[in-house]
């Protein structure tokens, strides 16, 4: 899906379920422990992120609890050309329209293990009284939407997570991993997928 406003692509045009379950899944969701889990992503987007979850969960049978939030959601036509599940014969189609049918602002449960609460909002105005075990941090790239790089921004998020919570991004922008050690992470380089050389693994520090 391509934004002519931001001359931005929703995924990587590599692959967008390749850089999805390496970013997020692998060097997110299974590098944490944690049952139950508690999710945050930044960017709902097209909701592959949160259905990629939902598939670990069963997967192997952690207590999910997702929460997204979204400024702009994408209108449900396009949702419903897009063919995700497709890739994953072993599951029932219906999970990613279940997903995408959720209301917004409200708790939905999708299967016994996942639970999704999804946010119609701007990240600037949120506010959210509970901390996570990681944070999906999928906003555009910072050359196309630079605002929601800054420390302001980045430090919010950060305020969301556990100590030893993850932080995880497609982006290995030397600037945010500077941002991201002042704002008390440790900062891991990381292989990144297909058309990405790193992306960035952050984890909070203890106080």
């Amino acid at each position: 899906i391509y934004v002519p406003e931001l001359d931005e692509h929703y995924h990587s045009t590599f692959g967008a379920i390749e850089e999805s379950l390496h970013v997020f899944i692998n060097e997110g969701y299974r590098s944490v422990s944690s049952d139950p889990l508690a999710v945050f992503e930044m960017g709902f987007g097209t909701g592959l992120n949160a259905l990629l979850t939902l598939y670990e969960s069963m997967r192997d049978g952690r207590q999910v609890d997702y929460v997204s939030v979204e400024k702009y959601p994408l209108d449900r036509d396009i949702c419903n050309r897009l063919n995700y599940e497709e890739f994953f014969p072993g599951y029932k189609k219906s999970y990613f329209s279940l997903l995408h049918e959720c209301r917004w602002e409200e708790n939905c449960r999708i299967t016994d293990n996942f639970c999704i609460h999804k946010l119609q909002a701007d990240f600037h105005d949120l506010h959210i009284d509970r901390l996570f075990d990681i944070v999906y941090y999928d906003a555009f790239a910072p050359g196309k939407q630079a605002e929601m790089w800054s420390t302001d921004i980045l430090s919010k998020a950060a305020s969301l997570l556990k100590p030893g919570g993850v932080f995880v991004t497609y982006s290995a922008k030397g600037q945010l991993k500077r941002d991201l050690v002042s704002l008390g992470f440790r900062v891991e380089h990381r292989p990144g997928p297909a058309g990405k050389r790193h992306i960035s693994r952050a984890v909070k520090k203890d106080d």
